[in-house]
């Protein structure tokens, strides 16, 4: 077990190394925009997860994926070459959907406002059920001494 300092250091060094694979060596035809956007490493430094995501179509992003897959082992041998750690870490790729999640809670947002819109429209001219003022006011006392 390794601290969590050295392993986020390790795991950002996986990060780059893929990322400079994916951009300079690994030259498969399948393989679209991708952006690696995180990288994850276990305590023991044996299992890293790679996140990254892929500009396209659904064909496109399992293309991609596929892509990744077959060239698992040179990108591992390069971890392990650059890393310089005893054990080179195995690697799994996964996409990462935070685009897709940030753009759905865009929509609920504008939902939202949009039915917060309307509301407000429809309340324009809305009048109180009960009285003006709901609250009750205190009774003023006379002063019996004046």
């Amino acid at each position: 077990m390794v601290d969590a300092a050295r392993a986020r250091k390790i795991a950002d060094r996986i990060q780059r190394i893929v990322a400079e694979m994916l951009d300079r060596r690994i030259k498969d035809p399948r393989l679209g925009f991708v952006t690696v956007t995180d990288a994850r490493i276990t305590a023991d430094l044996r299992d890293a997860t790679v996140y990254y995501t892929v500009f396209g179509t659904e064909d496109e992003k399992a293309a991609s994926a596929a892509a990744l897959e077959s060239a698992k082992g040179v990108i591992r041998t390069e971890v392990g070459r650059q890393t310089g750690i005893r054990h080179t870490p195995s690697l799994t790729f996964v996409v990462d959907e935070v685009q897709e999640n940030a753009q759905h809670i865009e929509e609920l947002l504008n939902k939202a406002r949009q039915s917060d819109a309307e509301l407000a429209e429809r309340a324009s001219g809305a009048k109180p059920a009960g009285e003006a003022d709901p609250y009750r006011v205190p009774r003023e006392y006379e002063d019996e001494d004046e």
